[in-house]
């Protein structure tokens, strides 16, 4: 009896995925819950377990094929892996005359479509099978060095090259002639590399992700109006409240005390008060959001990627530190799911961590607006007073859409936020 492997259900308005590795090979035993196939689709990378305990028995689909939801991806047969079946005995030729004796060679290899050969094949995994037919050999013949006495790719090459190496037999010299041994054949001339293929260059095919990201982007370029308005933040009274009260919040919330939560309660002051950044455009119609939630950039081993922090009008700064900390930590071990990577009705990205003074972020679609945080740097700035001080100040980018929010509301957005970081108490009384 055997089991499916499907491809499960992805997520709203994900249809495909592409494999992109199996953690197993045809022959290995499974337990149930075991990780068997990892797939990437446009947003995340999604782990197939198995559903019952045995053998992965049969691979039907290899790594970068794209597989639609429910698609089979491959068998898991019962028992333990089955070894290669004997090679059946060919039949006794007709008796002939014996002919001159000659040093022994290595015996031909059967194609791939004989019994034998067919025989010996189940229980390969695909790159195995495929180097078997390709040069025609007798998988029952080629000594197996896996687990379990499974072939292995190593197994099939070393045998080619032995194969190889093997001298061919010369024939006896006539009697009364000295023979003398053939020079040895000079050693080819390597390869001249190809075209594309330099040892300069190498070419590494884009993931499901990548592709998506690149999508994406340059459609928000190709479709909205995007403007981008900047502006300047003084850090100071941020940095003194997370000095005066870091390790008292880090002690009762078990969370870092961070400028991100801050920054994020006040896009949402700035977000109430000017709804058409937190809108969107579907077909001929606007669609303002009634609900605050937060995209937040975050960079992953697989590329960036946008969780979402959801209603963050009614969280905490500590409940916001503690989803941003986990979304972050998830991301660089490719844990998020689909669903907590949609729905955002507004962004904020950190180029800052990076190092980045300034930038121009794009749009998220189908959002309206985007922020863009930067590195605190310490700057000379004239004091109301006239006093030339320096002070830790951040450059604000609001990159948005202009046949939505008119140049009025974008600028007035961004000096909303910029007032609310300087003076932190305006977040608590909303003033």
């Amino acid at each position: 009896m055997s089991t499916e492997i499907r491809v499960p259900a992805l997520g709203e308005s994900v249809s495909q995925a592409t494999v992109a590795k199996w953690f197993k090979a045809v022959g290995e035993a499974i337990a149930v819950d075991e990780p068997l196939v990892e797939l990437e689709t446009d947003k995340v990378t999604v782990e197939v377990n198995a559903t019952a305990a045995g053998v992965l028995s049969e691979i039907t689909v290899d790594v970068g094929s794209d597989v639609a939801v429910g698609a089979v991806l491959g068998l898991i047969g019962d028992g333990v892996g089955a070894a290669a079946a004997p090679a059946k005995p060919a039949a006794a030729p007709a008796p002939v005359a014996p002919p001159a004796p000659t040093p022994a060679a290595t015996p031909p290899a059967p194609s791939a479509g004989t019994p034998s050969a067919a025989a010996a094949a189940t229980g390969l995994s695909p790159a195995v099978r495929k180097l078997v037919e390709d040069n025609a050999l007798d998988a029952s013949r080629i000594p197996a060095s896996g687990k379990d006495g499974r072939l292995t790719k190593g197994d099939v090459l070393a045998y080619l090259e032995t194969a190889k190496a093997a001298p061919t037999p010369a024939a006896p010299p006539s009697a009364g002639v000295i023979a003398f041994p053939a020079p040895a054949p000079a050693p080819a001339p390597a390869p001249a590399p190809t075209q594309g293929q330099s040892p300069r260059e190498e070419r590494v095919r884009m993931t499901r992700l990548r592709r998506m990201i690149a999508q994406r982007l340059k459609d928000a370029q190709n479709t909205a109006a995007m403007l981008t308005t900047f502006n300047e933040v003084d850090m100071t009274a941020a940095n003194a409240l997370r000095s005066r009260y870091k390790d008292s919040f880090e002690k009762k919330h078990a969370a870092r005390l961070g400028v991100m939560s801050l920054f994020i309660k006040a896009c949402v002051i700035g977000l109430k008060e000017f709804p058409a950044v937190n809108a969107a455009i579907e077909g001929d119609e606007l669609v303002y959001k009634n609900h605050y939630d937060v995209a937040i950039a975050v960079s992953s081993p697989q590329g960036l990627v946008v969780p979402v922090v959801r209603d963050c009008d009614a969280l905490s700064f500590a409940a916001i530190e503690a989803k941003i900390a986990d979304f972050g930590k998830r991301a660089r071990d490719g844990r998020l799911t689909i669903e907590e990577m949609q729905g955002g009705t507004f962004t904020i990205t950190n180029g800052g961590v990076f190092g980045s003074l300034m930038s121009t972020p794009i749009l998220n679609p189908p959002q309206s607006g985007i922020l863009g945080m930067h590195k605190i740097q310490q700057r000379p700035m004239v004091m109301p007073d006239g006093k030339i001080e320096a002070r830790p100040m951040m450059y604000l980018a609001l990159s948005y859409d202009h046949r939505i929010i008119d140049g009025r509301e974008a600028v007035s957005f961004l000096v909303r936020v910029k007032e609310c970081v300087e003076n932190p108490e305006r977040i608590l009384i909303e003033a």
